[in-house]
C-alpha cells in the first residue's frame, strides 16, 4: 500500500482480490459465513447472528469480538446491508447511517473459477481509532496509513484462507 496522507474523515478504503479455482457457489459459502471467520482473521475473536438469524440477508444483524495488540478488545454489532447470493454480501459496523467501517465481498465467475475481492471503508461514524486520533490529531494520516495496511495484511491473509478452503 502507498502512501495517501488520507485522513479519517475521507473515508479511506483498502481492497485485495485474489482468483479461486472453485464456483463461486462453493466461495459463496464460506464468505458468507460470518462464524467461520474467527479462524481466518488475526483479530476477529468470534462471531454470533443476533435476534435468531441463522445466516445472512439485508437486515441481519451479528456481533463480532475482536483484539488487538495496540488497541486492545472490543466488541461490535455488524448490519448486513447487502446480500446477493453468489454476488455481494457487505456489512456495516454499528451504525448503519454512520457506519465505523464497512465490509464488501465481491464474487463474480472468471476463468472456470471465482474472483473473489474484500474491500473496506474506514468511517465516518468513529471508531477504535478515533480515541487515538484524538489523542494525537497531528499524526492523524499516519495513523490512519498503518491501520490501513494492517486492514491490506489481514485482509490478503483471510483471502488465502478462503482459497485454501474453497480448493481442498
Amino acid at each position: 500500500m502507498e502512501w495517501t496522507g488520507a485522513r479519517y474523515a475521507d473515508k479511506p478504503t483498502v481492497e485485495v482480490g485474489t482468483w479461486i479455482d472453485a464456483p463461486p457457489e462453493r466461495v459463496w459459502a464460506l464468505v458468507s459465513d460470518v462464524t467461520l471467520m474467527p479462524g481466518m482473521s488475526g483479530e476477529l475473536r468470534s462471531v454470533a447472528w443476533l435476534d435468531g438469524a441463522d445466516g445472512p440477508a439485508v437486515g441481519a444483524r451479528f456481533v463480532g469480538h475482536s483484539g488487538h495488540e495496540a488497541l486492545g478488545a472490543w466488541s461490535t454489532t455488524s448490519h448486513v446491508i447487502e446480500c446477493e447470493p453468489g454476488r455481494v454480501f457487505a456489512w456495516a459496523v454499528q451504525d448503519p447511517a454512520n457506519p465505523s467501517a464497512i465490509w464488501r465481498f465481491r464474487l463474480r465467475p472468471e476463468n472456470g473459477g471465482t474472483a473473489l475481492s474484500e474491500w473496506m471503508q474506514l468511517g465516518p461514524g468513529r471508531s477504535g481509532l478515533s480515541a487515538a486520533i484524538d489523542r494525537m490529531p497531528d499524526k492523524e494520516q499516519k495513523i490512519v496509513f498503518v491501520r490501513l495496511r494492517e486492514f491490506e495484511r489481514n485482509i490478503a491473509s483471510t483471502l488465502e484462507h478462503i482459497k485454501k478452503r474453497a480448493e481442498a
